[in-house]
């Protein structure tokens, strides 16, 4: 059992996806010799060479357009976008092209492309720095999305992803990089597409994704003490969403909170109220409740600590549940 950052994690899982297929290479804006902005792919260029570790040009749309390219001739391209917000320039060849292959080919072509996006804010970064898109690639068909909160799910949904046929979008909440937990390598996470309940309770869900899973799992530690009982669940993957998980604990609670550091306009929370409120609306005891980002360009670092959701939102969230 190892004890490793985020960052750490991944840069182990991408070690050890290297070394089990000669076939994977890495793929992104100064990931060789820099070991990308956040160090993740550091030393692993010395280690492959610079024939698996591919420095690119400043350009996402053909980082990805490469690698489309690349997995068609049976390659495993991981590619690395620097920033969530520079992801754009690439949204054309991910969402009309790599997340349609598939069926565009009568399932003829694959396209197993893995593309990492470090996101989210509270690192003290203006706009295209600091966004959280991922409801713009969860509403494209063709594509699957996974975001790992821990370093244990951070060593294994990184290699699951590469394993997989289909192509799939690594979220990486960029401000929990440092955060350290233990990795077994021995036993992986199980299946990435699923959710994992991370404590069990009687009174209230909540369920969180990627940077906001430590926020959420303090909120229900304070809840606790004034004698609330709540299940905190890690949703893990956003497309597809393990709606099953998160109906089987509303119909236990009654009441259910969504936190994520996205616009609740339009975002991955009101999906999910939706569908629990089609499939769990007579075990509800309150309207389901988002908690989430403004609908508002991303602010300067000043005032970012107003626009993230913190423990006293999602705690505030909790008490407007129970009021019903």
């Amino acid at each position: 059992m190892a004890v490793l950052t985020i960052a750490k994690a991944i840069n182990e899982g991408l070690r050890a996806a290297l070394a089990g297929n000669p076939k994977t290479l890495l793929i992104g804006e100064d990931i060789g010799e820099l070991g990308g902005v956040y160090r993740v792919t550091d030393g692993l260029k010395r280690e492959f060479g610079e024939s698996r570790v591919v420095d690119s040009p400043l350009a996402e749309s053909g980082i990805i357009g490469t690698a489309i390219g690349m997995a068609l001739r049976g390659y495993r391209p991981v590619c690395e976008i620097q920033f969530d917000g520079f992801v754009f320039p690439g949204f054309n060849q991910i969402t009309t092209q790599l997340a349609k292959l598939h069926t565009r080919s009568d399932g003829m072509l694959s396209a197993p492309v893995v593309i990492r996006i470090p996101y989210g804010g509270g690192i003290g970064s203006v706009e295209h720095h600091s966004e959280s898109p991922e409801a713009l690639f969860a509403h494209t068909a063709g594509l699957r999305i996974i975001t790992p909160s821990n370093p244990q799910d951070a060593y294994w949904m990184i290699q699951q992803a590469i394993d997989c046929a289909d192509p799939v979008i690594v979220f990486e909440p960029k401000r929990r990089y440092w955060l350290k937990g233990e990795v077994d390598m021995t036993a992986p996470s199980g299946d990435p597409f699923t959710a994992h309940l991370l404590t069990h309770g009687s009174d209230a869900t909540i369920v969180a994704y990627g940077p906001l899973v430590p926020v959420a799992l303090a909120a229900a530690k304070v809840a606790e003490q004034d004698g609330r009982s709540v299940e905190v669940i890690d949703l893990r993957s956003i497309s597809p969403i393990d709606f099953d998980t998160v109906t089987e604990s509303v119909e236990r609670t009654g009441r259910l909170v969504i936190a994520h550091e996205a616009p609740t306009f339009a975002g991955i929370g009101g999906e999910i109220a939706a569908r629990i409120s089609e499939r769990a609306f007579l075990s509800l005891e309150a309207p389901v409740i988002r908690v989430g980002g403004f609908h508002m360009p991303y602010p300067i670092a000043k005032v970012e600590d107003q626009y993230l959701p913190d423990i006293d939102r999602i705690l505030e969230a909790l008490d407007r549940s129970f009021a019903y």
